[in-house]
């Protein structure tokens, strides 16, 4: 899977398509998914042009990569669903075909606001 700067993510970020946004920073941007599945169902997309979870800890800098994981958790505070404040909630990265990715720009679903489930079926 190569880079296409015309995914939904992309233009997203170039603010050509709207999104319902939560928090954005210089690393991250996150929203909600247009098509939830849970009650609670949110994304959080670097910044940079990474295809998935392989290109970005690979070629991210140190910065981004910190800057990832602390947005995940706080988008996951303000979304009132981290263990701290919430009941907790599930983060999912899907990485190529047989992953299920289906957007080639690296991001994290959060999932929570009730009992998520089987992990895998």
């Amino acid at each position: 899977m190569t880079y296409d700067d015309q995914n939904i993510f992309a233009k997203i970020l170039r603010g050509e398509i709207p999104c319902k946004k939560i928090y954005e920073d210089k690393y991250i941007l996150s929203f909600y998914d247009i098509n939830p599945q849970k009650k609670v169902h949110a994304l959080v997309i670097p910044k940079g042009r990474y295809i998935d979870l392989d290109d970005f800890s690979v070629n991210a800098s140190s910065d981004e990569i910190v800057g990832l994981l602390k947005g995940i958790n706080l988008v996951a505070k303000k979304l009132k669903i981290s263990a701290g404040i919430g009941k907790g909630y599930r983060t999912l990265a899907n990485i190529s075909e047989h992953g299920g990715q289906e957007v080639p720009h690296l991001h994290f679903h959060i999932f929570g606001g009730e009992i998520v489930g089987k992990m895998v079926e």
